[in-house]
């Protein structure tokens, strides 16, 4: 199926999701394999299941210090070379006679900053699905200006996803503050978001999942402003603590780093595995390629995704 970025029609596409109380994951990615791996997933998911049409959505970072996933996808670093390759990779792929027919592709900008990614705001953002817009490094009342002052420009041209608070970074320091019940409607309702991010225990770019997600939290933030948060750092928990997050209020939820992170145990598995026909006397010149390594973590890639659609599109 085709991009959908018209921003009623994206709107269309949760309420639903949410009529059927499905959890839409957002999967992001910094490289054609990725991306691939997440709609060959979804495809396959839609057929098994006799959906015509499910959606899913694929998502980047721009200049966003942690984790700058537009400069990552191309050896130039440069942010705006990387968003075109990205954004084209996704089209071909999305395009009407593509390998994804059974795919509402949703394109998402995630951790947008309101300083470092300002360059961005001049590309004409209706092409995209949705914006996840960053002022969570700032004190609350000015995120809520920034925010609300965004949201005023941008709130018919693109669906926009607003952060209440930091999520903790497992690179260090103190664990962030979580979201109040109290807050979030105060930012949900001065801001005009669509979305909000809450802070409910989980971290970004967890190298364990030993936190706990805090569904009692959620549920009072969803009894404020309803079924309308996003979860991030998805990837520090376990899985059996997020099956029934539509029943907590969630909507949306981020994910990344699991998909590097398991993936990459098991290409360095398999490389192990085959040691002998990569250095050894039984070399063999299908064991050097790219397509060796990137088969290997293309698949796993859509196991994961395969599980979280398995979980929430019931």
């Amino acid at each position: 199926m085709p991009i959908i970025n018209i921003c009623e029609e994206v709107r269309d596409v949760y309420k639903q999701a949410a009529g059927r109380r499905w959890v839409i994951p957002c999967f992001c990615s910094e490289n054609l394999t990725t991306t691939e791996a997440i709609l060959s997933a979804a495809q396959e998911f839609a057929v098994e299941n006799g959906y015509k049409s499910i959606p899913v959505t694929v998502a980047i970072t721009v200049r966003y210090s942690h984790r700058a996933q537009s400069e990552n996808y191309t050896h130039t670093q440069r942010w705006d070379t990387g968003l075109k390759l990205f954004c084209a990779d996704v089209e071909v792929l999305s395009s009407a006679n593509g390998p994804f027919p059974n795919v509402d592709v949703l394109i998402h900008l995630d951790h947008v900053q309101h300083d470092e990614d300002i360059e961005l705001f001049s590309w004409d953002l209706s092409w995209f699905s949705s914006i996840m817009y960053d002022a969570s490094t700032l004190p609350f009342t000015e995120n809520i200006r920034k925010t609300s002052e965004f949201v005023g420009r941008m709130k018919d041209i693109i669906l926009i996803e607003g952060a209440c608070d930091e999520i903790f970074d497992a690179s260090g320091g103190k664990h962030n503050a979580l979201t109040t019940p109290e807050c979030a409607k105060r930012y949900y309702t001065e801001t005009g978001v669509d979305l909000l991010v809450a802070n409910l225990g989980t971290e970004h770019r967890a190298t364990a999942q030993v936190l706990h997600y805090y569904g009692d939290i959620a549920q009072k933030i969803r009894d404020e402003i309803g079924y309308k948060i996003v979860l991030h750092g998805l990837s520090s928990v376990s899985l059996s603590q997020v099956k029934n997050l539509y029943n907590d209020g969630i909507c949306k939820v981020n994910i990344w780093t699991m998909l590097e992170r398991d993936a990459s145990k098991t290409l360095l598995e398999e490389m192990k595995i085959n040691a002998d026909k990569i250095t050894g006397s039984k070399a063999a010149i299908s064991h050097f390629t790219t397509l060796y390594r990137q088969d290997i973590v293309y698949n796993k890639m859509k196991d994961i995704v395969r599980s979280f659609l398995d979980m929430w599109y019931i």
